[in-house]
């Protein structure tokens, strides 16, 4: 099922291939990091040489528009626009490497993805 990824903010598409590029800052680095398309596989791709500190938080922002993908209503978590088919999901995903936590979210629900989702859940669901 063919996935594509855009930035809520302007809307440009983020995966042009089977990455979602994004640009993944933190304190006074700044890289772009690259994700697998399916909720629930962590898999990323870094620039050679780079390591991320498992526990280190990340701002994402789009390669685009540079708007920060930081969930206004979960600020723990980022937030991308996914189409499969034409139909629209918002997907949520944990900022904190190391920590495997994804939300799609649809028409039908929330629908969670890896071992630490219980951690954001209630945020998620509180919020929507």
């Amino acid at each position: 099922m063919p996935m594509v990824y855009s930035c809520p903010q302007c809307r440009g598409v983020l995966n042009p291939d089977d990455t979602i590029i994004l640009v993944a800052r933190h304190g006074g680095d700044r890289i772009l990091m690259g994700f697998h398309p399916t909720p629930g596989d962590y898999r990323i791709s870094l620039p050679p040489g780079w390591r991320v500190q498992p526990g280190s938080k990340w701002d994402f922002h789009c390669p685009l528009c540079r708007e920060n993908l930081v969930a206004d209503i979960a600020p723990d978590l980022c937030c991308l626009e996914m189409a499969t088919h034409d139909i629209r999901h918002r997907v949520f995903f944990s900022r904190t490497a190391g920590e495997h936590a994804t939300f799609v979210i649809s028409a039908e629900g929330i629908e969670p993805h890896g071992e630490h989702a219980d951690r954001h859940s209630l945020e998620i669901l509180g919020q929507l």
